[in-house]
């Protein structure tokens, strides 16, 4: 019988492996001092975990209480270090073990191409079916700085030389010398992140984040997208096309990029419209130079030499249009002749030379001194696409089949996806700020409107008919507008004129966070009219350049979804408007408010239903939606893995196009690494497929019967968790006390400042992330299955006799099955004991106990309910995987958690002056670091 110890005896090795190489750097480095005390921490823990004995307890708390802060810097980053070594052993481990399957023919773990595909093929869609559902794909994340991410990207570059080195220690060939030789390579990166500051020293600045957003893409994504497109062309061809040969299914582009890094100005009062424009142009140069870098390796492969390769067609490749567009003609010239000796190679000059003055427009923008845009340059991404497809035709008609396959698709591929932009940059505001802009402008531009004191209803009339009048513009407004209002307009005006000179591909959707109303949409579309972005034509048809996302946040929110979207669908100008845009309207649900309000069975609950219905007012209505899922990196605010995510989505609310936010430690997690990536994509991509195939075959509805318990459940719920954070005195007390929620905003890891208002300690004005970071570090992890016992206890004490209805849920609905997945996954980081620690740091400890012993009792209720619901023993069995891996990290979180608490305690005693008390802070900053790597999340 083979364990769990057996399956990844492999890991278990190589784990060891990087702990002793980390000892002999500290040992070396540190000095015996700090590595016994490392070492002694380590095994009394592990002990601990073993058997708590009280008085080895208290000797462990004694040698930590005795460390002065320079020790404890170094045994926190000691502690760190390892747990980001363990981090890339698991990441190199899933990748080692998903190739062995590949090389040993398998092609079978769950989510691959090739599963996907042949299970299609084997339910019996035809490739007509499975054509038209490849066509209507669109796979699109989005990147946000939301400030989770506590990471440095030197720290993150590194790392990422830890892993590749990690493959070539697995090559059977390393042994003996070779061997020695990658171990000290390893030993020497391990020495320089323990020289390395993991904590940063200041705030970084959006543009800071702006670049980090480009770092992933020329690590791992620009060599992920074209292989990722590759693994499923093989699972088409071996699945359809090999019996299909005549009409082959092809696969169009699917992969789409966004972002909200220096677009996202809700809260973050350091986004302005000079951020904008530099977000937007630094993605254009990135992709710019991606292909510069491409075309420059294509010129030493396609050396094709018309002398011995005649049949080359110069005219099809307009190869003498380029050399009198770019001054190359004599040069190509024999006897008055246009005689290019190497084809190719001419025409990639002409494309390069082309692209150089697209670059040289974006560095005109990014200097502050814009230029117009070259007449020699491309004037779009489809004159250059356009180049590239003469290039492959040409290769094909020659018979070079190989080559037209080989680095030019890659590059076509990339240019599909990527074009002038890059990213999709949405732009986010928050509703308040667009109705303060429009009562302040329409003072001026129509002064008989009173719109402060309009009705609802009257307010989205009115806003229609001006914008069906068409007659307001920008350049009327004066100069007594406030500064706020002057910059919501501006943004706008940059919109368009970047949208003008680079690519209408440049910008997302407008999203509306803290959408109340319909007229919340309609200022956004009022605004837009004034600098030109929508309006009507000479001829009278409307057109817009600019989509509105309304982001439903609360579970209020979430139930006047319809009516918000019903009112703006009935008015004849924004329905022109939708018409104008394809009829697609794009919404956002947002998770971590919904969930930090009613928890996390209330939240993906009112979710679910809100999703069925705004699928079935759009559907009534005749317009497509595109639903923007709000998942931050975390269970507790929508997070979870990308597949079973997708697949737990309503059924038949994917209707082939997905979009949501990745962010934090989840970027790094998912795209440090180019093999992972691949994976990632791979795995989004395919359940969006799965959870789209009902646009081309018939599915069974899930039984009513399901969405009713679920419903009960839901409500059991929220009561249990509302009991505790609305209606519990001293829980936010508690809260800002029991955890490190405070000193996370001396952790510089985001622009964004943490908190709404400062000193406010109600639900309302703490911030998802730091709700959920601070529950996280101190262990309680209570946002994501708070409420969840309650509500499976009260359902069974309340229809006895069918207990069984249960489980059959959680074996047979994927919702159901994920969201009981996800809070295992929650429970399995929580640790009551450790959590019991950090209630001891609440200055009153009476009602601080009263509190831990209400989430302990839920927490142990949660636990014994999931268990029976899953037919489990222990929560490892739901996920092995997650829960090994936090067993075995488990004993190390114990010395960090400890340490922390330590750390919290002094540098809060107000007794003691002020210089003694900062000296703890770095340690306490790095303890957070340190936990978070540990338990692979924050916010």
């Amino acid at each position: 019988m083979t364990t769990s110890k057996d399956k990844d005896k492999a890991l278990r090795a190589r784990v060891r492996l990087f702990g002793n190489l980390l000892g002999e750097v500290l040992r070396e480095q540190a000095g015996e001092a700090v590595f016994d005390t490392v070492e002694s921490l380590r095994r009394g823990f592990i002990r601990l975990r073993k058997s708590y004995d009280p008085a080895l307890y208290r000797e462990l708390m004694d040698e930590i209480e005795a460390l002065d802060a320079d020790s404890l810097n170094l045994v926190v980053r000691a502690y760190g270090l390892y747990f980001n070594l363990v981090n890339i052993a698991e990441e190199d481990y899933s990748h080692q073990h998903r190739r062995r399957q590949i090389r040993r023919g398998l092609r079978l773990w769950r989510g691959s191409f090739y599963d996907t595909i042949r299970g299609f093929a084997r339910e019996g869609m035809t490739p007509e079916q499975l054509q038209g559902l490849l066509d209507q794909l669109v796979y699109m994340p989005v990147f946000t700085a939301h400030p989770t991410e506590a990471k440095r990207r030197t720290v993150m570059d590194l790392q990422r030389r830890i892993f590749l080195l990690c493959g070539e220690l697995d090559r059977p060939e390393s042994t003996g010398v070779e061997r020695e030789r990658l171990l000290d390579e390893v030993k020497s990166i391990i020495l320089a992140l323990l020289r390395t500051n993991e904590v940063r020293t200041t705030r970084p600045e959006v543009s800071d984040e702006i670049r980090l957003g480009m770092y992933y893409f020329r690590t791992s994504i620009f060599a992920a997208v074209p292989k990722a497109y590759r693994y499923l062309e093989r699972a088409v061809n071996l699945n359809y096309n090999a019996t299909n040969p005549d009409q082959p299914v092809t696969v169009p582009s699917l992969f789409k990029f966004g972002s909200w890094i220096g677009g996202d100005r809700d809260g973050n009062p350091y986004v302005t419209h000079d951020v904008t424009i530099k977000a937007v142009c630094l993605a254009s140069e990135t992709i710019l130079k991606e292909y510069l870098d491409r075309l420059e390796t294509l010129k030493r492969i396609l050396t094709h030499s018309l002398q011995l390769v005649p049949e080359i067609d110069c005219q099809q490749l307009q190869l003498k249009a380029d050399a009198e567009a770019l001054g190359m003609l004599e040069a190509n010239q024999q006897n008055g002749e246009f005689f290019p000796e190497e084809p190719y190679r001419l025409k990639l000059r002409a494309i390069r030379q082309r692209l150089r003055y697209n670059l040289a427009y974006i560095h005109s923008e990014l200097d502050g001194k814009p230029t117009a845009l070259d007449p020699r340059a491309y004037q779009s991404k489809d004159a250059f696409l356009d180049d590239l497809y003469r290039l492959r035709d040409s290769l094909v008609g020659i018979g070079d089949q190989l080559l037209a396959e080989g680095d030019l698709k890659d590059l076509i591929r990339l240019a599909e996806t990527f074009g002038w932009h890059l990213v999709r940059l949405d732009i986010r505001q928050e509703s308040t700020e667009h109705t303060e802009t429009v009562t302040e402008v329409l003072k001026q531009l129509a002064p008989e409107v009173d719109y402060a004191n309009l009705a609802e209803d009257d307010r989205t009339r009115v806003l229609g008919e001006l914008i069906e009048a068409g007659s307001h513009r920008v350049d009327a407004l004066g100069t007594d507008l406030s500064e706020k209002s002057r910059e919501v307009i501006k943004v706008l005006e940059v919109k368009r004129q970047l949208i003008d000179h680079i690519s209408r591909e440049c910008f997302g959707t407008y999203v509306i966070s803290m959408t109340h109303s319909a007229s919340h949409v309609m200022e956004v579309m009022y605004l837009a009219s004034l600098t030109g972005l929508v309006g009507k034509t000479e001829s009278g048809d409307w057109f817009s350049d600019i989509q509105v996302s309304p982001l439903f946040e609360t579970i209020e929110d979430l139930k006047h979804i319809e009516h918000v979207l019903g009112t703006l669908f009935d008015n004849p100008t924004y329905r022109g408007l939708v018409r104008a845009s394809g009829e697609l309207q794009e919404v956002m649900l947002g998770y971590s408010d919904s969930c930090k309000d009613g928890g996390s069975l209330a939240s993906v609950w009112s979710l679910y239903n809100a999703q069925k219905r705004v699928i079935r007012l759009t559907r009534s209505h005749g317009i497509q939606c595109r639903l923007f899922h709000g998942r931050g990196g975390t269970v507790a605010r929508g997070g979870g893995p990308t597949h079973e995510s997708i697949l737990s989505l309503p059924q038949g609310t994917v209707e082939g196009q997905i979009k949501f936010t990745e962010q934090g430690e989840v970027l790094s997690s998912k795209y440090s690494n180019n093999e992972t990536a691949i994976y990632e994509l791979t795995m989004g991509a395919t359940g969006l497929m799965k959870a789209s195939q009902h646009q081309v075959v018939d599915e069974n509805p899930v039984p009513e019967e399901f969405e009713h318990v679920v419903g009960d459940l839901a409500r059991y719920g929220e009561e249990a968790y509302r009991d505790l954070t609305d209606h519990t005195p001293f829980f936010f007390r508690y809260f800002h006390e029991a955890t490190p929620v405070r000193e996370l905003g001396l952790l510089n890891i985001g622009s964004r400042p943490t908190s709404r208002k400062k000193g406010d300690l109600s639900k309302a004005s703490v911030r998802a992330i730091p709700w959920v970071f601070g529950w996280s570090q101190s262990r309680h992890t209570l946002p994501a299955w708070y409420g969840m016992g309650s509500a499976l206890k009260r359902w069974r004490e309340e229809n006895p006799g069918r207990e069984e209805l249960l489980h059959d849920l959680f074996e047979q609905w994927p919702f159901f099955h994920s969201m009981l997945r996800n809070t295992q996954l929650s429970l399995t980081k929580g640790e009551m004991n450790i959590a019991r620690e950090y209630a001891g740091l609440v200055s009153d400890q009476e009602q601080a106990q009263a509190v831990y012993e209400k989430i302990r009792k839920e927490y142990e209720c949660a636990v014994e309910q999931l268990l029976e619901v899953a037919h489990a023993d222990s929560l490892v069995e739901i996920d092995e995987y997650i829960g090994t891996s936090m067993m075995r990290r488990n004993p190390y979180l114990d010395v960090l958690n400890h340490i922390q608490i330590t750390l919290l305690s002094r540098h809060r005693d107000e007794s003691v002056p002020e210089d003694e008390r900062e000296k703890w802070l770095p340690p306490l900053l790095r303890s957070i670091n340190a936990i978070a790597a540990g338990m692979r999340n924050t916010g």
